[in-house]
């Protein structure tokens, strides 16, 4: 049953607490899993009533493209008084409030010149992979409101012995990465050819591709290495720079690539922080409360964070800072990649990693904790051969 209103404080520590002592790893909700599937004679866990995700991020249905940035003219007005969620008044507070004085509109006429023409969304650095040895497949399906759709089917080769599909999903990837976002408050300064990234610098930087030969992870720059110029360099955020200076320290990357240019300011990392702390603080309520609240939580989360670059001229908005909203993406899917190479690191095999909040395991890792909040996961089981289910399925 649904409660009337939102649990209290002590409530929600409850409920935590009683999700830590059950186990939080999925290993836990796999053997129930098997338990319950205990009857089937295929030699495979079987599955029945499999639950979607109802997060964003995954592949959109036919005909539900998000057409541009997804903002409507309205979006750039604050939340009446009383809103379940006020996110723009609180993302547009914590700018305000910043010591570093930043630029949240970049002026209409120099938007045509400097770095800004340089940016896109390629640089989100999305995965969208899926295991070279696994076939991938859309296939027709209909929605429970009768809605003709297409999904993906993995086909998994025998090679890879006995499994099942299992599929993650991380809760609130946008939002979490908010928590410490490398980004320059203010104006972006062209700083040309590095001999080495600088730190205390964050923007935008022109490198070569690194090679990557592993086939059981996609390339740490997921698909911005699939738009390279003439040179064969591509542009990327600070993120998915200094993801690269760590798997060189750790010995996955033969050398840091070279900096043939570079558009840079001073670096902070807390200019969103107030944003995620208030986003996760309000998701630990309303997640249980579910309902409409929840939805108009998750609704005006992502405008907010839309309105940080609308893509339309006409959208008004109280920012215009492409290289923020990229960085803050960027740092979503360096997370998203990171979390799924400890798995691989530990044995376990990847069959997609599937934009910033979606991975499908064959079997399930344990790099991953169970629950609702920020950091964690939800999981579920697919039988071989079933769709891959999306959105509200």
């Amino acid at each position: 049953m649904r409660n009337s209103g939102p649990p209290s404080l002590r409530q929600l520590r409850r409920r935590r607490s009683c999700l830590s002592e059950g186990g939080r790893r999925i290993a836990a909700a796999l053997q129930a899993y098997g338990t319950a599937a205990s009857a089937g004679t295929t030699g495979r866990p079987a599955v029945a009533g499999v639950r979607p995700t109802a997060d964003r991020g995954q592949v959109p249905d036919v005909g539900e493209e998000d057409d541009g940035d997804g903002l409507v003219p309205g979006d750039e007005e604050d939340e009446p008084e009383g809103a379940v969620f006020p996110a723009l008044r609180i993302l547009k507070d914590a700018v305000d409030r910043s010591k570093m004085h930043p630029i949240p509109v970049i002026r209409t006429e120099e938007r045509d010149s400097g770095p800004w023409p340089l940016i896109s969304e390629d640089m989100d650095g999305e995965p969208r992979w899926v295991h070279p040895d696994v076939t991938l497949t859309r296939v027709p399906h209909i929605k429970a409101n009768g809605k003709r759709v297409r999904r993906d089917q993995l086909d998994v080769p025998d090679s890879f012995g006995e499994g099942v599909l299992c599929l993650i999903d991380r809760n609130g990837s946008y939002p979490s990465a908010c928590s410490a976002v490398p980004l320059a408050p203010n104006k972006l300064l062209h700083t040309g050819p590095l001999q080495a990234f600088d730190k205390t610098k964050a923007g935008i930087y022109l490198i070569d591709i690194p090679a990557w030969n592993r086939t059981d992870m996609p390339h740490p720059l997921g698909r911005i290495i699939e738009r390279p110029d003439e040179q064969g360099r591509v542009w990327v955020t600070t993120p998915h720079i200094k993801q690269l200076e760590k798997l060189v320290r750790e010995g996955h990357l033969a050398a840091a690539p070279t900096i043939h240019g570079s558009w840079t300011g001073k670096a902070n990392e807390s200019l969103f922080k107030p944003f995620y702390e208030a986003t996760r603080k309000a998701r630990t309520e309303l997640v249980q409360v579910g309902g409409d609240p929840y939805k108009a939580y998750k609704t005006r989360l992502s405008i907010a964070l839309r309105l940080l670059w609308p893509k339309r001229a006409e959208q008004r908005s109280p920012f215009w800072r492409p290289d923020w909203r990229m960085s803050m993406v960027a740092e979503a899917s360096v997370r998203h990649w990171s979390v799924a190479f400890r798995a691989v690191q530990d044995g376990h095999t990847l069959l997609a990693l599937r934009n910033v909040d979606a991975a499908v395991f064959w079997t399930p890792p344990g790099t991953y904790r169970i629950g609702t909040g920020f950091g964690e996961v939800k999981a579920k089981f697919i039988q071989p051969g079933e769709i891959i289910p999306e959105g509200d399925d």
